[in-house]
């Protein structure tokens, strides 16, 4: 399959947000120290928002700790050797969830994948949500 035979498709946020739900790990981009950041992050989507667990030394903890933070959030499902699959990017804002209630809740739902206390969780409540997915041309 060459790249001629693939075009982009265009998703709802509601679609993008239903692919986000359907990997598990992703990427959060941050400003840390006045410049852009990254990590790879596991997450979930719990009504319509996004659920990222974390560490207190962790850089993405510090950059959120008190504030009102924009971030944005990406992750994707492309097949290396077809080229086909999806991106999602969701922008907004990441606050440090405060109810322990919640916090139990998602320590029970969300495993982190490292053998570290994940004592912080991030709730990322999308602004904008964008998703392409790469589909071969006869699938339009």
């Amino acid at each position: 399959m060459n790249m001629q035979e693939r075009v982009i498709k265009h998703l709802s946020p509601a679609d993008a947000l239903q692919r986000l739900g359907e990997v598990s790990l992703g990427r959060i981009v941050f400003t840390h120290h006045a410049l852009p950041d990254i990590r790879p992050v596991n997450h979930l989507v719990d009504n319509g928002q996004l659920i990222v667990r974390s560490h207190l030394g962790a850089a993405v903890v510090s950059a959120i700790q008190g504030l009102v933070t924009v971030v944005a959030y990406e992750a994707d499902n492309i097949d290396p050797l077809t080229h086909l699959g999806w991106s999602v990017i969701v922008k907004g804002i990441a606050e440090l969830e405060k109810d322990p209630d919640e916090i139990t809740r998602y320590q029970r739902l969300l495993r982190p994948w490292v053998a570290e206390h994940m004592d912080h969780v991030i709730r990322i409540k999308p602004e904008i949500v964008t998703g392409i997915e790469l589909v071969p041309r006869d699938a339009n």
